[in-house]
């Protein structure tokens, strides 16, 4: 089938014009956030409403330093060297995940160690609401008809003709359904458990786990973005979820602290 002809712009007002891309970003925030607040009030409660929220500028800013810079250094460096003033033309869009996920890392880290709290108490609430916003970001992919899949015959497979005529796998909806709606899912499934919660950074190490393999999977359906050469049998955003794997099994299968365990 066709792909749609969607409007770029999602919502005009006046000379202001909000794209898909960004209204993803600014309502997956908003509702991590409230899931967020609510699960960080399931026990043991170890950070405060008032900690959540400020903590959700300082998160908002890793997602678009990290997102926009994990872009220009891990996916297209040649692009952006060759024009600088292009890293700063976010409107044109180019965020990368992994990037924003460091940039989501190191404002936690920040905050936590401002708050004399442990990272993980952070992390294990955002870790669980984060598949939330992945979820709205892989539907604006979609409808900007960007990160195609690769040519495939199946009866719901999509012609992109801005790429060219071939059909192709909608790789956008199936990591929206994985990285999203599944990922989703299973943490809140998991964090409804008192055990999982009570260890600091399981909930973490299941995210990590879970998106790399998430990941991994969708990368086999999407066209990829970067030539790693005909002998590769990975991709690139398959390489780049590797750590994130190895280190969420780190932190499923560390044994906890004894006063982590008192909390």
């Amino acid at each position: 089938m066709m792909f749609p002809d969607f409007d770029p712009v999602a919502l005009q007002i006046g000379p202001i014009a909000i794209r898909w891309y960004a209204l993803a970003y600014i309502v997956g925030i908003l509702l991590a956030w409230r899931y967020s607040i609510w699960r960080a009030q399931l026990p043991p409660q170890r950070v405060s409403r008032t900690q959540l929220d400020d903590l959700l500028f300082w998160v908002t800013v890793g997602i678009i330093i990290g997102g926009r810079l994990g872009q220009v250094l891990l996916w297209e460096p040649g692009r952006y060297l060759a024009d600088p003033l292009e890293i700063v033309m976010m409107w044109k869009g180019g965020m990368a995940f992994h990037g924003g996920l460091i940039g989501v890392i190191l404002a936690i880290l920040l905050y936590a160690r401002s708050q004399k709290v442990s990272p993980f108490a952070f992390s294990d609430v955002i870790a669980a609401s984060t598949p939330i916003g992945l979820f709205l970001g892989r539907v604006a992919n979609f409808v900007n008809g960007e990160l195609v899949g690769r040519p495939a015959d199946v009866p719901w497979a999509f012609i992109f003709p801005h790429v060219d005529m071939q059909p192709r796998h909608p790789s956008q909806l199936y990591q929206a359904a994985l990285e999203g709606i599944v990922l989703f899912v299973f943490l809140h499934w998991m964090g409804r458990q008192q055990w999982v919660r009570e260890r600091l950074g399981m909930i973490t190490g299941l995210f990590l786990i879970g998106y790399a393999i998430a990941r991994s999977v969708g990368e086999i359906f999407r066209e990829p973005e970067v030539d790693l050469g005909a002998g590769s049998f990975l991709t690139w955003g398959q390489i780049l979820s590797i750590p994130m794997f190895l280190f969420g099994l780190y932190l499923v299968m560390r044994k906890p602290r004894a006063k982590e365990g008192a909390k």
